[in-house]
């Protein structure tokens, strides 16, 4: 009798085992919202945060402070994606968000340890998500040593005359590459950047996007861009052309907050989805919906809207999912 009552402990002992592995395998190409992931690939992109540039909780939104300390709702990091190349022993930044020096930590913890905080960080325009964690850089904080900042010509004016940030470069505490549009930018052995110009408020430098290129796959990642019909490209064709599509979900619809939606354009998630409806879902598969307001309901895992669409093929940025290059 003792020796059956052994036997059954250790099959569900077994069972448990077995649930709790194959919960942390991998869905649809990504490895999923593990604090320490099991990457098997070389190079990868990894989501570093998917919140629009005020974050959430958001300024002046009392209740969703709330909702956090109640353990209700997730805080959300500002918008950024790591790339990694683990041969080379290499990691970048895109996006040096107010929230950076946390995402910095994750990249050196779970990612890749090296002498550098970071190996290069890509810039895409001069809002606040998109630039201001650069602070952190310099005196007040951790008096880098010329880190490597890549910007477009009015991005890098932008940075070089203009306090504080001026200070970062006359510090040496960051050194601006300089990149054109359309030019491809070598990182590592096996990893490219491609920036395009796209069509956004651009009150103090134009804005970019970039496209990703490794070994084996590519990815747009466009999170801030105006209309998609005021941009030259097709976004359903360049979606074709890759594998990943980081793009801009800053709203799920008009109406959405109180204000006029013209001052803060962006194409809403029900336009974006309504120019992919006759797509099959092969390639509605590719999109990664990122940037999220906090105003948006679909940045809630568990919204009725997120999980239609996610039925229909759609995918959703979460922290921590791995994208092999």
């Amino acid at each position: 009798m003792i020796a059956q009552i052994s036997i059954m402990n250790s099959n569900l002992l077994f069972l448990i085992v077995s649930v709790l592995i194959i919960s942390c395998k991998k869905e649809n190409g990504a490895v999923k919202n593990q604090s320490v992931p099991q990457i098997n690939a070389a190079q990868y992109i990894t989501i570093l945060g998917i919140a629009q540039d005020g974050g959430f909780p958001h300024i002046n939104n009392p209740e969703e402070f709330t909702a956090i300390k109640k353990g209700t709702v997730t805080k959300e990091l500002v918008v950024s994606l790591g790339v990694v190349d683990k041969k080379e022993g290499k990691k970048f930044l895109f996006e040096a968000t107010p929230d950076m020096p946390e995402q910095l930590a994750v990249l050196e913890s779970n990612h890749v340890k090296s002498d550098s905080i970071i190996h290069g960080i890509f810039l895409t325009h001069a809002h606040i998500g998109h630039y201001t964690g650069l602070m952190h850089l310099g005196r007040e904080a951790m008096g880098a040593n010329n880190i490597q900042v890549y910007a477009m010509p009015k991005m890098k004016t932008f940075l070089e005359t203009n306090g504080p940030w001026s200070q970062l470069v006359s510090l040496n505490n960051i050194k601006i590459s300089p990149v054109t549009a359309d030019s491809t930018i070598v990182v590592t052995k096996n990893i490219q950047v491609v920036p395009f110009l796209v069509p956004h408020r651009d009150e103090f430098s134009e804005t970019v996007g970039y496209k990703i290129i490794g070994n084996t796959k590519t990815a747009l990642f466009i999170p801030d861009i105006n209309k998609w019909s005021l941009w030259d490209n097709h976004i359903v064709e360049e979606v074709k052309k890759v594998d990943y599509a980081f793009i801009d979900a800053t709203f799920f619809k008009d109406g959405e907050i109180p204000r006029p939606m013209s001052e803060v354009p962006h194409p809403f998630i029900q336009e974006t989805v309504d120019l992919f409806r006759n797509e099959s879902i092969s390639v509605k598969s590719k999109i990664i919906f990122i940037h999220f307001n906090h105003s948006n309901p679909l940045i809630q895992k568990d919204h009725i809207e997120r999980i239609a669409l996610e039925k229909e093929g759609y995918h959703f940025a979460n922290t921590g999912d791995v994208f092999p290059l």
